[in-house]
């Protein structure tokens, strides 16, 4: 984990928890844990850049990724299910070939059968606990012991720190 250059998550189910919440004139809310967030904020402090890839369009999440100042923020991205322009995976591949980086050297967070695809090709693939059984199956996964929107984030952000701080590989 010692070797990790770049960071990135799912939104809903990973930074929230999966719950579509509407107030009585129809708006949309979400709940975000703020250890989560707070997680971010430390892997960045470390030097490491920080993003979200998300197949939603959504004012929360753009003011959410602001207020954490991450680097980076791809809406409307990758549901298998529609015809988007492009996946998840395509969209790392790119950035990575952009930052010079190996997809070996990212981490990504994802839950469901939207995130397979980058999940599978990524060094440091981690899903909450609560994830889609698929999710959990893929080789290499780091099954974290904190639900999406719980911590789960966080859980995973301070094992990188505590990695590279102590020089090792390893998720203990």
């Amino acid at each position: 984990m010692k070797n990790i250059k770049l960071f990135l998550t799912d939104v809903d189910g990973c930074l929230t928890d999966g719950g579509m919440y509407y107030g009585e004139t129809g708006e949309e809310m979400k709940r975000f844990c703020v250890y989560d967030g707070m997680g971010m904020v430390l892997l960045r402090k470390a030097g490491i850049p920080c993003g979200i890839i998300t197949s939603e369009t959504s004012v929360i999440v753009k003011k959410r990724a602001e207020r954490l100042k991450l680097d980076y923020l791809f809406m409307g991205v990758g549901r298998q299910l529609d015809d988007m322009k492009q996946t998840k995976l395509e969209v790392c591949q790119q950035l990575c070939q952009e930052l010079g980086i190996s997809m070996k050297e990212v981490c990504y967070v994802g839950d469901d059968v939207n995130d397979l695809d980058i999940l599978a090709a990524v060094g440091y693939p981690a899903c909450p606990m609560n994830a889609r059984p698929q999710v959990k199956a893929i080789p290499g996964m780091m099954v974290l012991e904190q639900e999406g929107g719980h911590g789960a984030v966080r859980e995973l952000c301070d094992r990188i720190l505590a990695a590279k701080e102590q020089n090792t590989e390893h998720y203990f």
